[in-house]
């Protein structure tokens, strides 16, 4: 497994499973709950980060998106409200993209929306085949970060924007320390109690605290086939706005 993070964070650490099937079966875990999760432990603020990755997408014209690790669904969703040509979300945890086609359902964008089984470092999609791949908080899930990278560049049709979202760490005082202490000792307390997840949310700050994250992410994304990377810290650096091209 090649690993660009600092160090190798899996959701246990003492299991004997890759990354990918670790991550797959934790999200398959805790799909029933995750929304609720989202809403609750980023106060609602990941409604608004989604908001500002949306306009970078709509920037872009004619667009046939792609959505990867889409979870259930929620970019993907938001990306709707654009005048688009097709949305395709793509994901491993087939529960997260069940309660995800529950959700399209209810808002009547089942015939806007396709959701399917996929796999960020092989996808099963021609190469140029969508205006804009997009991500929110799943690249540093992947097994293989290169890998993801690369295949979402293939897919990109030449000129074809990338728009990912993922946290990353505040650094000015006083709000760093405030966030570290909310991140290492109360999130995992409360996922655990609404989850009833052992590790999914011991990993979520791991996992956050190992990846690269500004002019090194960008780095990487240029060295995967991106040019004009850029990063866009959100909510004082909580969350980083990431854009590059094809």
């Amino acid at each position: 497994m090649e690993s660009t993070n600092k160090r190798v964070v899996l959701p246990d650490m003492n299991s004997g499973s890759g990354k990918k099937v670790q991550v797959t079966d934790m999200f398959n875990s805790i799909a029933k709950r995750y929304d609720l999760l989202n809403r609750l432990l980023s106060l609602g603020i990941d409604q608004y980060w989604r908001k500002m990755a949306v306009r970078e997408v709509a920037a872009v014209q004619h667009l046939n998106v792609l959505d990867v690790a889409t979870g259930t669904g929620d970019l993907a969703i938001a990306v709707s409200g654009l005048k688009t040509e097709k949305i395709v979300g793509v994901d491993v945890a087939n529960e997260m993209l069940e309660f995800g086609r529950v959700k399209l359902k209810d808002k009547k964008l089942a015939g806007r929306i396709q959701l399917e089984t996929g796999d960020s470092e092989a996808l099963g999609f021609g190469t140029g085949s969508f205006d804009v791949v997009t991500c929110a908080y799943g690249v540093r899930n992947f097994e293989d970060l290169r890998a993801g990278l690369k295949e979402m560049n293939r897919v990109l049709v030449a000129g074809g924007k990338l728009v990912i979202l993922e946290f990353s760490k505040p650094e000015k005082f006083p709000f760093r320390q405030l966030y570290h202490f909310y991140f290492k000792n109360m999130l995992p307390v409360i996922g655990k109690m609404l989850s009833k997840h052992d590790t999914a949310y011991n990993y979520l700050p791991d996992s956050v605290m190992a990846f690269p994250q500004g002019d090194e992410f960008c780095k990487i994304l240029e060295q995967c086939g991106f040019k004009n990377a850029k990063g866009r810290p959100l909510t004082m650096g909580v969350t980083t706005l990431y854009t590059a091209f094809k």
